[in-house]
């Protein structure tokens, strides 16, 4: 069973936000470091960065992939969506390597072709779009008690990171900040999905914006990407943009995947074959994503010549411990 005219257009729009999104990583980091030596960084709760015309750059890419990746969701899944941001590390790993001196070396080109592979595997597999004639059709799916527990949970998450951890750790836990990001962008899926079909029924004659539902789920939207916005800056201000990247993205597209299964529960429809095929797939991308985390300091390690060579005593060479190689 081939591809249907939707899922393609949703492919083609994910993979062309993946584009922008991965450039506006590196050009947000680049403004970010340069404001950062002109006042307060965003990691000490300063925004110098909003007089900075890189950051500024950067953020009206990640508007316009995020713009790409809002009408996608209108069109596929988001099981086939949402995994396609691994091309987004990619690309700003390669950017990272050239502009920020954040060395690729050879795991790391290892852990973007698993990513490739990955992301392959999925798109070949994925289910079809959902059919739905109202927003009203969404919002009964949202209301429904599996998606009321979810939702519940990610608040209460939401909140104790924010009023227990953050002020104690996010500047030396990563997980603090990403999390927050991770999980506010699950929500906000659910919601771009529901406000893209809102303006695709719109556009087709059926005037969706009449319904409270839809303005609803707008300002949850413009709500999480508030949030998302200030955390994420915070946690590329103080972290290492090729440990972000992959690991926003491992946590996100988990929270994602597990949010829409509950919500449109697009597997119904999909053989045992199918769902394990997509499962493979998911869980390629996460080992390219591990790799490239785990190894990332890897290209700036120094070697064993330079090693010896910054060790030379009087009449004797002391050799490198085994530990330091």
């Amino acid at each position: 069973m081939g591809m249907s005219s939707d899922n393609i257009i949703g492919l083609v729009l994910a993979l062309s936000s993946s584009i922008f999104i991965g450039s506006s990583y590196i050009i947000k980091k680049m403004g970010l470091t340069k404001a950062g030596t002109n006042g307060n960084r965003a990691a000490s709760g300063g925004h110098s960065y909003l007089l900075e015309p890189k950051w500024w750059a950067g953020m009206t890419s990640m508007i316009v992939g995020e713009i790409a990746n809002f009408a996608a969701y209108a069109f596929a899944p988001a099981i086939l969506v949402t995994p396609l941001g691994a091309l987004s590390i990619i690309f700003s790993a390669v950017l990272a390597h050239f502009f920020l001196k954040e060395r690729l070396h050879i795991f790391g080109m290892l852990g973007c072709a698993l990513c490739m592979v990955g992301s392959t595997t999925i798109v070949l597999h994925a289910p079809r779009e959902r059919d739905i004639h109202s927003v009203k059709e969404v919002w009964q799916l949202a209301t429904e008690p599996g998606f009321i527990v979810y939702s519940c949970l990610v608040v209460i998450l939401v909140l104790v990171l924010i009023f227990v951890f953050a002020d104690k750790y996010g500047q030396t836990h990563m997980i603090v900040y990403v999390g927050l990001c991770s999980l506010t962008g699950s929500i906000t899926v659910m919601s771009v999905k529901a406000v893209g079909i809102a303006l695709k029924l719109t556009f087709e004659g059926k005037n969706q914006f009449i319904y409270f539902q839809t303005w609803f789920f707008t300002i949850i939207v413009i709500g999480c990407c508030l949030m998302q916005i200030n955390y994420l800056n915070k946690a590329l201000d103080t972290f290492n943009t090729t440990v972000i990247s992959p690991v926003y993205y491992v946590m996100f597209t988990t929270l994602t995947i597990i949010a829409s299964i509950i919500m449109f529960k697009e597997w119904d429809t999909q053989e045992a074959s199918q769902i394990v095929t997509e499962l493979c797939g998911f869980v390629t991308i996460l080992s390219g994503t591990f790799l490239l985390h785990k190894t990332q300091d890897m290209g700036n390690r120094p070697t064993e010549t330079s090693v010896t060579s910054s060790q030379h005593l009087p009449y004797t060479i002391k050799s490198p411990d085994r530990s330091d190689i």
